[in-house]
């Protein structure tokens, strides 16, 4: 719900003006989309029906991957955010580089405990 409200806090402005939010747009719907694909996954346990697949490197490796970009996209869109712009955007674009952030902790909150869960497993 995060990551969607980062991105169409977005577009919903003139954002293909200003390239470094074209980078933004694309971090958090590229993991927007992923995210719901790997939830629709775990939630019809479509993985038990797969288990060649290293699930635990799977989720480690997309939700670490997903905070570093995600931390890029963050502190880019605060890094854009001007009222010099545009003063119309303005609001929409700092509610999106709040929610950019919170988004990056709940990665890295998930990229922590995917890093125990695979440690778990390779030790086993």
């Amino acid at each position: 719900v995060l990551g969607l409200l980062v991105w169409t806090l977005i577009a919903g402005t003139e954002y293909f003006l200003y390239p470094a939010f074209g980078w933004v747009m694309f971090v958090a719907v590229f993991y927007w989309v992923l995210t719901v694909f790997f939830l629709i996954i775990y939630m019809t346990m479509t993985y038990t029906r797969i288990p060649q697949v290293p699930w635990t490197t799977v989720g480690l490796c997309f939700n670490g991957s997903a905070f570093i970009l995600y931390l890029i996209a963050a502190i880019v869109d605060a890094s854009s955010v001007t009222k010099d712009l545009d003063s119309h955007n303005y609001n929409s674009w700092a509610a999106s580089s709040f929610f950019a952030f919170v988004v990056t902790s709940c990665y890295a909150g998930n990229t922590y405990f995917s890093f125990i869960s695979w440690r778990s497993r390779t030790s086993q």
